[in-house]
């Protein structure tokens, strides 16, 4: 009688035929939402180029004017506003609650697509994960909702897990880091877990599959619309001074990181509130920031606006040209933006983070005895961790972005993203982070 009640054996359901028909069909949804990854990212990119280079010089300029930014940000802020107020799902999910992979409902969509776009390419500091994540859970449960009436609630689950895997995989183009961090960050475990990383393992595939096909089949240049692997100094090993420094360095990211989450928090108070007032009043005060910097650090503003994924190369690959003062004013004014933009705009947290540790990394390796290529690396991984309060997503991303300079670094990356950790849940313990749900 008790053998009756008992759920589904797992391994036995996933050698069943139907089990291998959602295979295929996880396989299907994979591609689609791989494919609509490519176009969102293709779209913000060729956005950004066009708001800030092409109709700049249709109108006289040789260059957008440095006062630029403020009116394409107070815009960003009305059409994310409306997307909030207007549209299902409130525009998605909030950046200033970390990532969440908690499928998006179809009829969200618009309004997540809609957020997404005016935020991301129009200049906020946040990144498109969390609009690709949203995306392809949402398209995983439309696929779903044709299937017959009387299938699995589990099925659901799966199809909306394949799609975004396969949209973030093809955003890294890495189905690694796309399990990795989808698996951390959903919490996904026990003897169920094959039965969603199966199924997501397969679309991940796919969606790094479409990323390198994209490329090599359509001539297109897909390192223009994800990010890859920054060029750093090889670095053999570490030795003792590097184990201390990293340790200081790591819980600095982890204690700069508190106060943008604490601000970010207030602001989407009062963005919850009033969104059509501080949303758009938000976009400006970003943009003055990055005008700030630029006046202040003379440096091009696109350093301090953007979620920082294609100008990470070009910062950690001439430090020469980077100042000490120049860095703190990078870290300080983009990392205000970035609070700000958390807390008022939709779009993911992990990009600004990548690039404010690299930065963060930078100034370390101003310090005797800490080479750069180690100092970045473990920035790099601190600030994710610090971010999404996911230790080991941290170290798979900074491991994976600094691989080119040999395994050296490995040791203190580990080393920093368990310090950052700890010192995360010292300054803001689990029981005191949870905030109401506002969405």
């Amino acid at each position: 009688m008790n053998s009756a009640a008992s759920p589904p054996d797992p391994a036995r359901a996933m050698v069943s035929r139907g089990f291998l028909g959602l295979l295929a069909l996880a396989a299907i949804v994979g591609i689609v939402a791989a494919l609509v990854a490519w176009g969102f990212l293709e779209l913000v990119f060729h956005l950004q180029g066009w708001v800030y280079t092409d109709i700049p010089r249709d109108l006289g300029y040789d260059s957008s004017p440095i006062w630029w930014s403020l009116p394409m940000l107070a815009l960003a802020g009305l059409i994310v506003a409306i997307a909030i107020t207007r549209l299902p799902g409130t525009g998605g999910h909030i950046p200033a609650n970390g990532l969440a992979p908690a499928p998006t409902q179809p009829i969200e969509l618009p309004g997540v697509i809609l957020a997404g776009i005016a935020s991301i390419g129009l200049g906020v500091v946040l990144g498109p994960e969390a609009p690709l994540i949203a995306l392809g859970g949402g398209l995983g449960l439309l696929a779903a909702g044709r299937l017959p009436s009387d299938a699995p609630p589990e099925v659901s689950q799966v199809l909306a897990a394949s799609g975004t895997f396969a949209a973030v995989a093809f955003l890294f183009g890495s189905p690694l880091i796309a399990a990795v961090i989808l698996i951390e960050a959903g919490g996904l475990g026990g003897e169920r877990l094959p039965l969603v990383l199966v199924p997501g393992l397969i679309a991940s595939g796919i969606g790094s599959l479409v990323w390198v096909g994209m490329g090599s089949w359509t001539g297109l240049d897909t390192g223009e619309i994800s990010i890859s692997p920054v060029h750093l100094p090889a670095f053999a090993r570490p030795d003792l001074a590097d184990i201390g420094w990293t340790i200081l360095l790591a819980a600095a990211v982890a204690i700069l990181v508190f106060p943008i989450f604490r601000l970010a928090r207030e602001v989407l108070r009062f963005a919850t509130s009033r969104p059509f007032l501080v949303i758009p009043a938000a976009g400006l005060a970003v943009s003055g920031l990055a005008i700030a910097f630029s006046q202040a650090a003379d440096k091009n503003i696109s350093y301090a606006l953007f979620s920082g994924e294609f100008s990470l190369d070009s910062l950690v690959e001439n430090p020469g040209a980077w100042s000490l003062s120049a860095l703190v004013l990078l870290v300080a004014f983009k990392g205000l933006a970035y609070s700000i933009s958390l807390g008022s705009f939709r779009g993911g947290p992990v990009f600004p983070a990548l690039f404010l540790g690299a930065a963060a990394g930078m100034i370390a390796a101003k310090l005797p005895g800490f080479d750069l290529t180690p100092a970045v690396a473990v920035g790099i991984g601190a600030a994710v961790t610090s971010v999404l309060r996911l230790p080991l997503s941290g170290a798979v991303l900074a491991v994976v972005l600094t691989i080119s300079a040999g395994p050296g670094a490995g040791p203190l990356i580990l080393i920093g993203v368990i310090v950052a950790y700890l010192v995360t849940l010292a300054l803001n313990p689990p029981a005191a982070a949870a905030e109401p749900a506002l969405r």
